[in-house]
């Protein structure tokens, strides 16, 4: 029998985080035990807690035998504490207009597939969440990239989105905090940013998984709040505010004028019944969660300033490297003046040698023919970070002998 032909909108789908584990996993399967890693945004792996008032709601509603499936929308106690958060931020989003996915990623998915043909484009940024790309090529759309600017905080360079638009780009996406750098953006940066997609028509989403990870003076607007007549998908979920990504509960939330976003909206909600429901028994989390103790923010927080400022520090110190102060999420995107052509080259090479893991900047979509960057999770321990720093400072002096 022939080789199976995998499918051609597999062959530019790619994820470098978990890709780059692979080669770790390799180092670790050779007897190397002290491999530090700094790849993957995942607070469990480290010493964050899932609150205990969340795993009593899943465990009760799992001994209450709500185990079967649920309203494809999601369960309406868990629709109901959305509206209420979202109001209470601002934003008038129905429980009628609020979709419960598995993770953001499928409601990144649903969406995309929903708005998007053959032969259109969707805007998103660079450095930018992997997962974005990956899912326009999956659907066979070739992503259109627009620049932030490391010299003005990581902020959407408007100019150049402005370049990027053609009659056939249907939407832009932002993502406030930004993963990878931390940047969180300012109501003007926003209010042009709508500006922008009223004058070309463009759909926005708006991914703002980590709302409440901020530090640092970081201060978060959810973009919906600023225009209730500009049509908009705002993305959140559970899994980084509330300590439980492996719980795959994300949601999205349409705004906007009804006769603009309604007909999209149920093509949306068409796909979502295809695909059941999102997981029942989680959702059951979503209500004591957002309306129960917030304590493990304000910890996670703290906890984040100081690590995400051992590690600027640090970085800032060495020869060759640069970063910008992060206001939110727990990463940072340094840059590396040394003349480096193959940036994952470089992060394989610190994996290889100093037995750290960290993920080039390409790997979010960061180009190539720009200035090396890479990615680091700020949010391991204190001595694991200082540990992690020293062997990344070795491996800059090789590359700057004295």
């Amino acid at each position: 029998m022939k080789p199976i032909v995998p499918a051609e909108r597999t062959k530019n789908v790619q994820y470098a985080i978990r890709d780059l584990a692979v080669a770790a996993g390799e180092l670790k399967s050779q007897g190397v035990s002290d491999i530090l890693y700094l790849n993957i945004g995942d607070p469990n792996v480290y010493d964050f807690v899932t609150p205990a008032h969340m795993i009593d709601a899943v465990d009760k509603a799992m001994r209450e035998n709500k185990n079967g499936y649920v309203d494809s929308l999601g369960i309406a106690e868990a629709r109901e504490a959305l509206e209420k958060e979202y109001r209470g931020r601002g934003v008038r989003a129905d429980m009628e207009r609020i979709l419960v996915t598995a993770g953001v990623s499928e409601g990144l998915e649903l969406a995309l597939a929903s708005l998007v043909n053959s032969g259109e484009n969707f805007l998103t940024p660079a450095p930018g969440y992997p997962l974005y790309t990956a899912v326009l090529n999956k659907l066979g759309v070739k992503p259109r990239l627009y620049m932030t600017s490391e010299e003005n905080g990581w902020q959407p360079d408007l100019q150049n989105i402005k370049t990027k638009i053609d009659k056939n780009t249907r939407g832009i996406l932002i993502n406030n905090p930004n993963n990878p750098t931390g940047a969180v953006y300012p109501d003007k940066t926003l209010l042009e940013i709508l500006d922008i997609a009223r004058e070309k028509n463009l759909l926005i989403f708006a991914d703002e998984i980590y709302n409440k990870i901020l530090f640092n003076g970081g201060k978060h607007t959810p973009i919906a709040s600023l225009a209730s007549e500009t049509p908009l998908l705002t993305f959140g979920g559970l899994s980084k505010n509330y300590l439980v990504p492996g719980w795959r509960i994300g949601w999205m939330a349409f705004t906007g004028p009804e006769k603009t976003i309604g007909d999209y909206r149920e093509a949306v909600y068409r796909l979502a019944r295809a695909r059941l429901c999102a997981p029942g028994p989680f959702q059951y989390a979503i209500k004591p969660a957002l309306e129960g103790p917030q304590d493990h923010i304000r910890e996670m927080n703290a906890k984040l300033q100081k690590r995400s400022d051992l590690v600027v520090e640090r970085l800032n110190a060495m020869k060759g490297v640069h970063v910008t102060k992060p206001m939110g999420a727990f990463y940072v995107f340094p840059g590396i003046d040394a003349p480096i052509s193959d940036d994952k080259g470089f992060v394989l090479d610190a994996l290889g040698k100093e037995h750290v893991l960290v993920v080039h900047g390409t790997g979010f979509d960061w180009p190539k023919d720009e200035k090396t960057h890479i990615r680091i999770v700020t949010l391991p321990k204190e001595e694991i970070l200082e540990g992690a720093m020293g062997r990344l400072e070795k491996r800059m002096q090789e590359l700057y002998p004295e």
